[in-house]
């Protein structure tokens, strides 16, 4: 079966494309979506683009026939992720697992970065308190 591109056109899927091969229906593919985007949906987080490919393996043999690669560009940082399940719903549970502990990852690394370029309260970084 040849790969149909969703989500990419889509102004309600956003910039994060799904791509899907094989046996996927449009259920399915919903729900997936709904998934990465509610991992993506943080505040602060700068807008994410890219694309995740979705694939079931069409082997009646396969133990684990659903798979799915990523990268998606948020901000600078790309977030790679791949998963390898027995059915949709876990793949997609899966996938937000993933891309929810990366985009904390990230969030904290920037957070880290912010607090060590300011300087500390004692040489008059952001102690917030006036002294009068």
């Amino acid at each position: 079966m040849t790969p149909r591109k969703t989500g990419a056109d889509d102004p309600v899927a956003g910039p994060v494309g799904i791509r899907a091969e094989g046996d996927v229906d449009e259920q399915e593919l919903a729900y997936i979506r709904a998934k990465v985007r509610a991992a993506l949906d943080r505040p602060g987080l700068p807008p994410a683009i890219g694309e995740v490919r979705i694939s079931r393996a069409t082997a009646h043999h396969a133990g684990q026939p659903w798979t799915a690669g990523g990268e998606i560009r948020v901000g600078r940082d790309v977030l790679v992720v791949h998963a390898r399940e027995a059915s949709a719903h876990e793949l997609a549970d899966r996938l937000q697992d993933r891309l929810r502990g990366l985009v904390e990852r990230l969030t904290h690394r920037a957070d880290a970065a912010r607090r060590a370029a300011e300087p500390p309260p004692w040489r008059g970084g952001g102690a917030g308190e006036e002294q009068g």
